[in-house]
């Protein structure tokens, strides 16, 4: 509860003390700093059913800032929007076996319609592969109807058991799903390269999510055979770390689906020479977990600290009221300065009430992680000046009132490159490069973010996941790097003692 002033006389009682200090330290107990972070910087509210959360609107709007750009680079693509159903029934969630053995244990059913059972069961979509492809067979007829690329922005339920976090690990979560199908060219490799480019555009885009709008460092890569896409030819991925736990977290994925799913769901069409052939498909996705990993990546123990490029409010203006000062000229001058940002662009907002100091609200807007304060005060007034604080590192000047909207955008700039950089000092600090067993067994204690060289056996990586099997869970893959350091001739895998294919990123993860 925030104190209130307790002086006689006053006609309105102002909260002077915050009250909103996080009990918990991001150092010290990283799970209990999380969700006190994300409800009282007003990100979720918890819902009655357990893995459910209410996404508040300060998460929403990043939500839609990440949406509307992602939106519009696959419409350059000539990718389309769509929306298929919820619903799946049970004949054809079973059809492609190796995908839903991937999801078995998530799949929600509907058993009841009222107090009736149902005759047969419907299952609730984990992922929409089962949903869409039976009409991928319906529409695609001949060559002309190729390529196919379709999208849709969604929700889906995956029932999760197992410590359900919000944003990282939920059992409704908003996402998009892209699914593509082309057509089959004489020669398998060309087609394969050509659907390969297509797999690395729309991950170079989840690159900039996570990058230029998130702040947050990422790796791309391939994921392992044990890794991939249950029922894909394999898995392209971002792969982001969080140093305070230790723990890599897998951004977002595109993937490769081969021609399997065309073989399930009798994906054929007539090619140009009269022939019967069968489509090549991929799909790929990102969700609200992209919210998570931003707050804990930059979250400090003040509360949430946004990006600008997504915050809703990229600038809180504050006035610092004394007794015996032109309070109106105060009010005026915020009024002023919230409309020439919002003018120019600049999504800025003033916080008039009168029932908080000013150092309740710096705190409250603190919490929110709102990048740049702006407190407006009688100094500020006769020097026609701003007094700026920064959100992320707390440094304070003074700006200009005539150079109000070049220096606040400077700032801002500022701000979202000094993110970016100190999230990748601080993810670059955890990486270790090992060449043994017991240099990695020792990384894996340590929490590190581990590049080793392996053979790329499946059978090596379970045995590695079986060896380091404990209460913190198994180290395993995080994805092989598509930039690759060198790896020299005679170079021996970490684990097995065979020769080395590849370096490999390992450790554990959400």
């Amino acid at each position: 509860m925030a104190g209130k002033d307790s002086n006689k006389g006053k006609k309105k009682e102002v909260k002077k003390e915050t009250g909103l200090g996080l009990s918990s330290k991001k150092d010290e107990n990283f799970g209990e700093w999380y969700s006190e972070v994300v409800v009282s910087g007003e990100m979720i509210e918890y819902y009655d059913i357990s893995g459910c959360y209410i996404l508040r609107p300060w998460a929403m709007s990043i939500w839609e800032i990440l949406q509307a750009f992602f939106d519009a680079e696959i419409k350059k693509m000539k990718i389309k929007n769509s929306y298929f159903p919820l619903f799946v029934s049970p004949g054809v969630l079973q059809k492609e076996k190796d995908h839903i053995e991937g999801f078995a244990p998530e799949v929600a059913w509907v058993t009841k319609s009222g107090e009736s059972d149902l005759e047969v069961p419907i299952a609730i979509r984990p992922t929409s592969e089962t949903v869409m492809y039976p009409y991928f067979s319906k529409w695609i007829r001949g060559h002309r109807d190729l390529p196919l690329r379709l999208n849709q922005w969604c929700n889906v339920v995956r029932w999760e058991f197992s410590n359900p976090t919000p944003f990282i690990r939920s059992r409704e979560f908003l996402w998009q799903e892209g699914h593509t199908a082309f057509a089959t060219k004489e020669e398998a490799d060309a087609e394969v390269f050509r659907l390969y480019v297509t797999v690395l555009e729309i991950l170079e885009l989840y690159r900039r999510i996570y990058e230029e709008f998130l702040a947050v460092p990422v790796s791309k890569g391939k994921k392992s055979e044990l890794e991939k896409f249950a029922g894909g030819l394999y898995t392209t991925t971002v792969e982001a770390f969080i140093p305070n736990t230790g723990r890599g977290i897998q951004g977002a994925t595109s993937h490769c689906l081969g021609q399997n799913f065309a073989t399930m769901f009798e994906i054929n069409f007539e090619n140009e020479k009269g022939e019967k052939a069968m489509v090549w498909q991929n799909s790929w996705g990102f969700t609200t977990r992209t919210i998570g990993v931003m707050i804990m990546v930059h979250g400090d123990d003040k509360g949430l600290v946004l990006p600008p490029k997504v915050a809703a409010t990229q600038v809180i203006v504050i006035p610092v009221l004394y007794k015996d000062a032109n309070n109106q000229g105060i009010f005026d001058a915020c009024a002023a300065t919230v409309k020439n940002l919002n003018e120019s662009g600049i999504r800025a907002e003033a916080d008039y009430r009168d029932n908080y100091s000013p150092g309740w609200k710096y705190s409250h807007w603190e919490m929110k992680g709102v990048p740049l304060r702006i407190e407006i005060g009688p100094k500020d007034l006769a020097n026609n000046q701003l007094r700026a604080v920064r959100r992320d590192n707390g440094a304070k000047t003074d700006i200009t009132v005539a150079n109000l909207v070049e220096q606040v955008n400077d700032v801002l700039a500022s701000i979202q490159q000094n993110l970016f950089d100190v999230a990748k000092q601080k993810r670059d600090a955890c990486v270790q490069v090992v060449k043994t067993w017991d240099e990695f067994a020792e990384a894996v204690s340590q929490k590190k973010l581990i590049l080793a060289p392996w053979c790329d056996e499946e059978d090596v990586e379970k045995d590695v996941k079986a060896r380091t099997k404990g209460e913190m869970g198994a180290a395993k893959t995080l994805c092989s790097p598509f930039d690759q350091p060198e790896l020299p001739e005679g170079t021996l895998c970490f684990a097995s003692g065979k020769p080395a294919k590849k370096w490999t990123y390992w450790g554990r993860s959400y």
